[in-house]
């Protein structure tokens, strides 16, 4: 993805979010140089637990159609786990676009509730996984909603509109995109590793390959291994 793609998304979500009341923490606004100066003082753990802008085409060059927009708000770490303290849990926004696809994955440590926070509706394909971690297209997929256990077929769609969530365990194969228009997504899990924890069915990335055409208006956090 070219830098300057990234700032208008960058812009354009931060626009988005605000529509529905939710701003970013005043770390997300620093400049690359700020925000360098920031973890060499106080701010490491910013660096560290992977917080703030995340912007994918999962290395395909195709943003519009495979593609998906985050923020990390808040993340612990396997140490925290490992110790029962500390933060043990994570937050993100999430922006799917329409029919914009995120694609089939599962996690290996990861439970995650996955909010439709307002926009249109997000749909999501579930599957389940075998015991050795196989996409199962056979076997019914159950899944709790909104504190309802629920019984899928093997592959159906699954319809958040406004205010309605999903569970989703690491046994649950997932691909999800907007249906209608473009869905702020809220995510709510325990300790996340975008780095390790996302196994894909098909071979792609988990980030984006930037092409520097313009200064960055803000880091991603695939940006924090060379930049800071």
């Amino acid at each position: 993805m070219k830098r300057s793609i990234v700032n208008e998304i960058i812009r354009e979500s931060d626009a988005f979010m605000r529509s529905f009341g939710f701003v970013m923490p005043p770390f997300a606004y620093l400049t690359p140089e700020a925000l360098k100066a920031r973890v060499a003082s106080d701010g490491a753990m910013i660096r560290d637990h992977m917080m703030g802008w995340d912007i994918t085409d999962y290395g395909q060059g195709d943003f519009d159609n495979l593609g998906l927009f985050l923020f990390t708000l808040r993340n612990g770490t396997a140490a925290n786990v490992a110790r029962g303290m500390g933060p043990l849990y994570a937050e993100k926004l999430l922006i799917s676009e329409e029919n914009q696809l995120s694609p089939m994955h599962h996690h290996i440590y990861k439970t995650e509730d996955i909010i439709n926070r307002g926009g249109a509706t997000l749909v999501l394909q579930l599957y389940t996984r075998t015991e050795d971690g196989v996409l199962d297209d056979t076997a019914p997929v159950e899944v709790m909603t909104d504190g309802q256990m629920r019984t899928l077929k093997a592959g159906e769609h699954l319809a958040l509109a406004p205010g309605e969530s999903v569970t989703l365990e690491p046994w649950h194969w997932h691909a999800f995109w907007g249906e209608g228009g473009k869905v702020l997504i809220g995510e709510v899990s325990n300790v996340n590793d975008d780095r390790t924890d996302n196994i894909f069915h098909q071979p792609i990335g988990r980030f984006s390959q930037i092409e520097e055409d313009e200064a960055p208006l803000h880091l991603l956090v695939s940006d924090y291994d060379s930049w800071l």
